[in-house]
């Protein structure tokens, strides 16, 4: 009787039913990164031999692509620091102008690895500000940093012309100007001896795939800057303090709920102020990384990194792995762009059009019908495109790192997950 009763009411039309469990998602496991980083081999290499666009897989792109990664993971780094403890952190791009300027103003003195600590200095100070006006007297988070942006443009043009383009000053003799320092002494490398020339000869015999992996590995142990080396560890390091210990832990829980973690005897001031300074050194370091690179500071010399940084940030849906593969991904396209030109990236039309292929099959798989068919139509029309000309123009080429961004962000839009807190103000004692 009474299961009849229950089974009644189950029915009834007033009755809300039950919600379907979700399935759980697919997590990267390392044998699928291994096969996907071994599928995007082999299209490379494929790629390489069809049209003959030998700067895909040589040393010097992937050299180019790890330098031009570096202050970009830095920013998204710091952006994801500041973000997991609840703070959105839009003024990524001013305190990596206040980083670069800073190395600037002590590098040409006092050598590259002073300049590296003077850009931690002063992208600190920038993330110590945004704290104060946000966590303390609660603005929101954005006008904030976007306040920082500007104040940070306008005080280094300001500190520029004081320091560096004042008639009969030290600065002034040694080669600065309004717009820029005088340059600085070169930051020291790194070289496995041995096994670079050996990887190098293996690069010349432009053998299939192997001569391609040889061109990337060449890369990562020739010339590469003692910088480079302290930003995988600083990301290494990242991962393990935010998700494998207990201040990472109070520190993610201060941006997912920071009631509770109060009412848990949690500090959340004190969290986020550390987080966001942190999140403005890692900035800094990339602002000082761009400074450091060219020997010296120039006048809008970050070219919007920070935004990008950010990007990326989102694209890693806040996690160090998702964050260095989305710089990776810029800092391969900004390369190519610099290194190949038009007959380059031109080929990788034919490499993109097999991709949205790929995704329409995924798509169609999922039910998903109308996506399916805008992929394939995508594909054809950069098929038609490739098949109809030899080279892309200037324009596109110079742009061709932002659409790349626009459409990984686009494509990984349906699975982020931001902290739940984040941007939300937060006054102490507010769950009472």
């Amino acid at each position: 009787m009474s299961t009849n009763v229950t089974a009644a009411v189950e029915q009834s039309p007033g009755s809300k039913p039950e919600p379907k469990p979700k399935s759980p998602r697919a997590k990267l496991s390392y044998p699928k990164v291994l096969l996907i980083v071994s599928g995007g081999l082999i299209l490379l290499s494929l790629l390489r031999v069809i049209t003959g666009a030998t700067n895909l897989t040589e040393s010097g792109q992937y050299t180019a692509a790890l330098n031009a990664a570096v202050p970009i993971g830095l920013a998204g780094l710091g952006g994801l620091w500041a973000e997991r403890s609840g703070v959105i952190n839009i003024g990524l791009e001013g305190m990596m102008m206040l980083g670069a300027f800073s190395a600037g103003a002590v590098g040409w003195e006092h050598g590259p690895w002073a300049a590296a600590a003077a850009g931690i200095v002063g992208g600190a100070l920038g993330g110590l500000l945004h704290a104060v006006v946000t966590v303390t007297f609660g603005v929101d988070h954005i006008i904030s940093g976007v306040a920082i942006n500007i104040m940070a443009l306008g005080v280094t043009q300001f500190l520029a012309k004081l320091w560096f383009g004042a008639d009969g000053s030290a600065a002034a003799a040694a080669g600065g100007n309004d717009k820029q320092s005088p340059p600085m002494p070169d930051m020291p490398t790194f070289t496995v001896p041995g096994l670079s020339g050996w990887l190098h000869s293996i690069e010349q015999h432009h053998w299939f795939l192997v001569s391609d992996v040889a061109g990337i590995l060449g890369s990562l142990v020739t010339n590469v800057s003692w910088l480079t080396l302290l930003t995988v560890v600083l990301f290494v390091l990242s991962a393990f303090v935010l998700w494998r210990s207990a201040f990472g832990l109070r520190l993610r829980s201060c941006g997912e709920g920071p009631i509770a973690a109060e009412s848990l005897g949690v500090n959340v001031y004190r969290y986020k102020y550390a987080a966001v300074t942190v999140s403005g050194a890692l900035a800094g370091l990339g602002g000082a990384f761009l400074a450091i690179y060219v020997h010296i500071y120039q006048d809008g010399q970050t070219g919007g990194r920070g935004y990008i940084g950010l990007a990326t940030m989102i694209f890693g849906n806040w996690r160090p792995g998702g964050v260095a593969m989305g710089a990776g991904l810029f800092g391969f396209m900004d390369a190519l762009q610099l290194r190949g030109g038009g007959p380059t990236v031109h080929a990788l039309l034919l490499l993109l059009a097999v991709l949205l292929v790929g995704l329409a099959v995924w798509k169609l798989r999922g039910g998903q019908r109308i996506q399916a068919a805008t992929s394939l139509a995508a594909a054809a029309l950069l098929t038609v495109w490739y098949a109809t000309s030899d080279t892309v123009p200037l324009e596109i080429v110079g742009v061709a790192p932002y659409i790349a961004t626009l459409l990984v962000l686009s494509l990984a839009a349906q699975r982020l997950r931001p902290p739940k807190a984040i941007g939300k103000i937060y006054r102490r004692g507010q769950g009472k």
